[in-house]
């Protein structure tokens, strides 16, 4: 499971810190360390959130490597991990042949240590994150056949969580979406090839054991520091711009993870939800939500995934506050909030006077998403215009009016991938028609040909 992941417990910043290691805290793991009496035998670690650090381990009741979850041990964390538990309980009960695109819960149990008590999950093991995979991509937008393949992912993911279970996720964005292998087949315990441990090695200090923590952060430092100094030289030499990688050995089907925050939609515990670049107006606004908050980051995520950039990245200014920009952002980009929606909040005398208008930020340049993917991100007017057409539904800011993860699935921006696959021979329309196709056709052209071909 991938070590950005909050669901893997994983952070890509600093290392958890070996200060957290205490009563309450962390639970310090070597290699070979074994848990549930032997059944899972700690490999390496994945990665680390605020509440847990999370370790591959092998099964040796089911010879398979999975994902260990390790909770911090005081009460407020163990409440937590109750809680996760019993979603991710309802998930896996909900879904017996795993196929609805998110992650899957296989055991939990409880593990006792220096620091205390600490509530474990153990977790099918995933691959890297899609943050790591824009990252990967040096942050130059995947092609969009890929996006497309993601987005039915989340979606699927999505309809599952909100038509069958109830659950509002409340915290979607690129970092808890896990693709189900990794990226760089090395890192894969089953594709490298590397047998597994099975018992604790005599020297411990492999790099993956809590007790190294010192020695990476000071290595790390003075990488850091090195860095520094050849970025100043390097910068006096010009530019070097970097081209997307070829994903074309990159299989790109995920899942949603990490329910820490998630919540029933008629049992919600938090008013201030998801992270701040994918949060929806009505979450700023304090109006209330629904499962259409989803939406909102769901599109944010797509767009993200489609341009290597995050849609809104809101800052403090001179005189105003981060929501106040965040809010001044949306409307540039989708137009002005409707004055019931921006005054209908417990927040909303904050930002908006009584007519609807910003109190602090009176000038706004507009420029909306198809101009925006074109002028900025040099998209063809025609993928531009159908990929607005599929996101500018998803950013209304009645969340009402947001489409469905299952009107989404039905969209045919989604279905434009299966027109631009080369049919068979016998199946293949005139040189003409397969032109258009690829050159971007109308929304009812697109139907049409699908319909026609059958696909």
């Amino acid at each position: 499971m991938s070590c950005s992941s909050s669901s893997s417990g994983g952070s890509d910043g600093e290392d958890e810190g070996i200060e957290n290691y205490r009563k309450g805290g962390y639970h310090a793991v070597r290699v070979g360390d074994q848990f549930a009496g032997g059944r899972y035998i700690a490999q390496r670690k994945l990665g680390w959130g605020q509440f847990s650090t999370v370790w591959l381990a092998f099964d040796t009741h089911a010879s398979k490597y999975v994902a260990l979850k390790i909770q911090k041990s005081a009460a407020q964390f163990a409440q937590a991990a109750l809680h996760e538990i019993e979603l991710l309980t309802a998930i896996a009960n909900g879904d017996p042949s795993n196929s609805k695109c998110v992650v899957r819960l296989i055991d939990s149990f409880k593990h006792s240590g220096p620091n205390g008590q600490h509530l474990c999950m153990v977790l099918e093991f995933m691959g890297d994150s899609l943050l790591q995979l824009i990252k990967y991509n040096r942050y130059k937008g995947l092609e969009l056949n890929r996006v497309r393949e993601i987005c039915k992912c989340i979606l699927i993911g999505l309809d599952y969580l909100h038509r069958e279970l109830g659950l509002i996720h409340t915290d979607l964005k690129p970092e808890n979406i896990l693709l189900c292998s990794t990226i760089d087949p090395t890192k894969d315990p089953i594709r490298s090839g590397a047998a597994p441990v099975l018992e604790r090695p005599e020297v411990s200090l492999n790099g993956g054991s809590t007790m190294s923590i010192i020695e990476k952060r000071l290595k790390r430092r003075a990488k850091r520091a090195a860095a520094k100094i050849s970025g100043r030289r390097s910068s006096m030499g010009g530019t070097n711009p970097k081209s997307r990688r070829n994903l074309d050995g990159v299989d790109v089907k995920c899942k949603l993870v990490d329910f820490g925050n998630a919540c029933w939609a008629d049992k919600q515990f938090a008013g201030e939800i998801q992270t701040r670049q994918y949060r929806a107006p009505e979450v700023i606004l304090q109006s209330g939500y629904s499962f259409s908050v989803d939406m909102w980051s769901f599109a944010c995520t797509a767009f993200e995934l489609a341009t290597g950039d995050m849609l809104f990245a809101p800052k403090v200014g001179q005189g105003f506050s981060e929501d106040e920009d965040h809010l001044a952002l949306m409307m540039e980009l989708l137009g002005k909030i409707p004055r019931k929606i921006a005054t209908g909040g417990v927040k909303s005398k904050d930002f908006f006077d009584r007519y609807g208008d910003l109190k602090r930020i009176r000038r706004l340049k507009f420029l909306s998403l198809d101009k925006l993917l074109m002028d900025r991100y040099k998209f063809p007017e025609s993928e531009a215009c159908e990929f607005a057409e599929f996101l500018s539904p998803l950013f209304d800011f009645a969340p009402e009016k947001r489409p469905t993860a299952q009107q989404c699935l039905q969209h045919p921006w989604l279905a434009l991938r299966k027109a631009l696959l080369p049919l068979p021979p016998s199946e293949t329309n005139d040189k003409a028609n397969m032109e258009n196709l690829q050159a971007g056709v109308s929304n009812l052209q697109i139907k049409r040909y699908i319909k026609g071909s059958k696909l």
